[in-house]
């Protein structure tokens, strides 16, 4: 492949990731995670695995809902399921697919394979 094309086909991904209206989760971050719940914060953890098809549905709900004002101010964080095992035992999570919602420092909901937008949204409002 010509060093042009990769040089275009570069830029044309930095263009578009520049310009994606929803920011996705991050990674699982305990700094992060401690300044949103003293600023109060709507966090949502997410115990997600890449091959988990409940959690691709989970991840594309969120991403939908993050772009409405309502839903934009949330902390999305992301816990590998496979690779975090320790952070997975800390949130007491048993499964991938498990969403576990604070206001804060305090968990005020969570869920285990969700996928309905509605259900999502039903959620993340506990913390609102």
């Amino acid at each position: 492949m010509p060093i042009w094309f990769r040089l275009i086909s570069i830029l044309a991904l930095l263009f578009s990731a520049g310009t994606a209206v929803a920011a996705g989760p991050a990674p699982y971050d305990a700094a992060v995670f401690k300044q949103a719940q003293a600023a109060g914060k709507p966090i949502v953890i997410e115990i997600h695995a890449d091959w988990c098809g409940e959690c691709k549905m989970q991840n594309r709900v969120l991403n939908r809902l993050e772009e409405e004002a309502t839903y934009s101010g949330f902390v999305r964080l992301r816990v590998d399921f496979d690779r975090q095992k320790e952070l997975v035992r800390q949130f007491a999570a048993r499964t991938q697919s498990t969403l576990v919602v604070y206001k804060g420092g305090k968990e005020v909901a969570r869920a285990v394979g969700i996928t309905r937008e509605s259900a999502i949204r039903s959620l993340l409002d506990r913390a609102i």
